[in-house]
Parts: structure tokens; C-alpha cells; sequence
């Protein structure tokens, strides 16, 4: 972008009590934000825009407009705006779409197919390891997994797609110049090297109560669905998944036991009609006439055969035996990765045929046929 639009874009997009819907006007009518702002007042007011916006574009603080450009112009940083082709089209079919956005990273993911993978920030241990697992198997399917870089669910689906070495796009609610969480700094940075980092708010924007619903649409908006692993009845991860639905998006949650507080969000979720997902090949089928001629043009992407599956997890329930083991000790005597086996055993426990036990260890269930082996 040429540094006289991208500073054009930088003012329009500062101009307090000009909206989305305005701007994406003012681009529709002018095709350019240069060519907009040498429009004059008479024409903005045309346009339903106020003489005193007009007049404020003029009285931006010329600093804080320097401090933008340099932070866009940076190696690896820029702004996307509405009139960009890399703009994603699935973000234009929604509702109030926000007319730039800023990003750290690769902005080419965000034209892949993407998954969004949300939960509760208070997770359990296993629906770290659920979420985490998932994102592994998804990003290795193919698919960029997006969310929220929020703690628990969020994270674990970040480092889940990152550990397969999969894509993966967190979208922020503050600008891209601070980490919100703090505690995720690492994390932002790893993503930043390895997949993207974007937000519609400008940079020095702090973590406000209300840029989190406007995240949450972004999420849904760019995916085609959205997985909830955890939730609690009231969670931000239902307000996703019902702007996925509104947006019309898949939805899909993952459910629990009766007993755990942060599944009744997910159950609620069902009962209204989202799909209940046991394996990654749930989503998979339902999305697949929307991406199935990607998938497969992925190397290694493809689904690999049943037999093989059937092979791998009755190896697993092999090294289990009848003692509770350590995942090291099993990647040791069975020679897989560590992903590989964590996406195994997850498929294994929802299959009811191991569990968790103490020590972080896993331990094989007992009352059910392992493909013909004797239990």
C-alpha cells in the first residue's frame, strides 16, 4: 500500500464518530482513502457525515499518526483495509464488518480455510488437553485454527496448532502493540513468528470490557464454524457461537460429564442444535463440501486409513496394559510423537477405552472390546 493511502486509512480509521459503516461508505463512493479525504465537506455531508467529523480528521494529533504509520510500516506488521484484496471475504458478508484490520505475522492465513476453537478460560485439565489435541489434529488436516489468544481454551488451541506445526490466527481485542493476557507474551510472539496476530482496533487500544463481544464476531466471522470445548452457562464462548450462528457458521461443541460445570454450556449448545463432536472427523463432515478439495491438495492432510487408525490405538492399549503410564513412557515405547499420541488418546477417551489418572498419567478402561484383543 502506498504510504500516502495507508496514513489516508490511519486517519479515517482514528476520526472519532466516524463508524464502520461510514468509512466502508466513503470507500465505496471514492475507492480509495486519499481520494476521500480530498473530498470536501459538502460531499461528506452528502455522504450523512457530519461537518464536525469531517473537521476532526484535520485535528488529529499529527504524533500519534506518525507512531501508526511507523508501527504499520515495521517488518511483519501492516493494515489490511475494506478495498484490500486480501481482505477475507467470508469477514465482508458479516454484519457491521470492521473496515481495516492491523496485523502481526503472515496476513496470508487469513486467506486459508479456518476452524475456530473456544472455551472457557477457566478449563479443566482435560478440556486443555481436549482443546489442545483437536487444534493438533485439525491444523495436520489442513485447516488454520483461530481464536482468541484468551487463557485456557484459547491458548491451549494456539500452542495445539503450533505443536503440529499447523497454522494459527489469534485475534486480539486490544491493538497489537500490547499482549492481552499478559501472561501470553511468549505465546503472541511465537505466533507472531509462525502465524498471525490481527485486530480491528488501532495500536495503544487497552483491554476494554467492550472490545470483547466485537472480537468474538471476528472469530466466528472469518471460520467456517466454530468448536466450543468448555463452557460454563455463562460464557463468552457462547456469545461466539451464537454470532457464528447468526452469521451463518457451523457450530460444534465437544460434551461432558453431567457433573462438570464448565460442560453445561456446551449441553445447552446441543440442545439448540449445534453438532455434537466426538472426533475431528465430525467437523470434518460437515464442513468438507466447503473445503474438501483443499484438504486433499494438503500433503499429508488427507485422511489416513481406518486400518491404520485401528493399528496405532490398539498399540497404545498394548503399552497401557493393566498399570496407569506416563505419556513419556509411552512415547518412548511405542516411537510416536508426542501430538500423534496426544490426538490418539484423546480419540481413545472418547471411545470410553482409557482415562485419565493421577500423576498426569492415563490408564487403559476395562468392559469393552479393543478391536478382538483379549481384555
Amino acid at each position: 500500500m502506498p504510504p500516502e493511502e495507508l496514513r489516508g486509512w490511519l486517519k479515517l480509521i482514528r476520526c472519532p464518530g466516524l463508524g464502520a459503516a461510514q468509512l466502508i461508505g466513503l470507500m465505496q463512493e471514492y475507492g480509495s482513502a486519499s481520494a476521500a479525504l480530498s473530498a470536501n465537506r459538502s460531499a461528506w455531508s452528502a455522504a450523512g457525515i457530519s461537518r464536525a467529523v469531517r473537521d476532526a480528521v484535520d485535528s488529529l494529533d499529527a504524533d500519534q499518526h506518525e507512531a501508526d504509520a511507523a508501527w504499520c510500516e515495521a517488518p511483519r506488521h501492516g493494515l489490511i483495509p475494506w478495498t484490500d484484496a486480501r481482505y477475507p471475504q467470508r469477514l465482508r458478508e458479516i454484519a457491521s464488518c470492521p473496515p481495516a484490520l492491523f496485523y502481526r505475522g503472515d496476513p496470508d492465513l487469513l486467506l486459508l480455510p479456518q476452524i475456530a476453537i473456544v472455551g472457557s478460560r477457566n478449563a479443566t485439565p482435560q478440556g486443555l488437553d481436549t482443546a489442545e489435541g483437536f487444534a493438533a489434529e485439525l491444523a495436520r488436516r489442513g485447516l488454520t485454527i483461530t481464536s482468541g489468544l484468551a487463557l485456557g481454551v484459547d491458548g491451549a488451541a494456539h500452542r495445539g496448532a503450533l505443536s503440529a506445526e499447523g497454522n494459527t490466527i489469534a485475534v486480539c481485542a486490544t491493538g497489537l502493540d500490547r499482549v492481552y493476557p499478559s501472561r501470553h507474551r511468549e505465546l503472541a510472539g511465537e505466533i507472531d513468528r509462525r502465524g498471525l496476530l490481527i485486530s480491528e482496533f488501532a495500536p495503544g487500544t487497552a483491554p476494554r470490557p467492550e472490545n470483547f463481544p466485537r472480537r468474538n464476531r471476528l472469530i466466528s466471522g472469518l471460520s467456517l464454524g466454530v468448536l466450543v470445548v468448555e463452557a460454563a452457562s455463562e460464557s463468552g464462548s457462547l456469545i461466539t457461537a451464537r454470532l457464528a450462528a447468526e452469521q451463518g457458521r457451523e457450530v460444534f461443541a465437544i460434551p461432558g460429564s453431567i457433573h462438570n460445570v464448565m460442560a453445561r454450556g456446551c449441553h445447552r449448545l446441543i440442545r439448540q442444535g449445534a453438532k455434537l463432536v466426538e472426533t475431528v472427523d465430525d467437523i470434518l463432515e460437515e464442513i468438507g463440501g466447503q473445503v474438501g478439495a483443499w484438504l486433499r491438495s494438503v500433503p499429508g492432510a488427507g485422511e489416513e486409513s481406518k486400518a491404520a487408525e485401528i493399528h496405532r490405538h490398539q498399540r497404545i492399549l498394548d503399552a497401557l496394559g493393566d498399570q496407569p503410564r506416563a505419556i513419556d513412557t509411552l512415547v518412548d515405547a511405542l516411537g510416536l510423537g508426542v501430538d500423534q499420541l496426544s490426538a490418539a488418546l484423546l480419540e481413545l477417551e472418547l471411545e470410553g477405552r482409557v482415562a485419565p489418572a493421577a500423576g498426569g498419567r492415563v490408564m487403559r478402561l476395562k468392559g469393552r472390546s479393543d478391536g478382538g484383543s483379549k481384555q
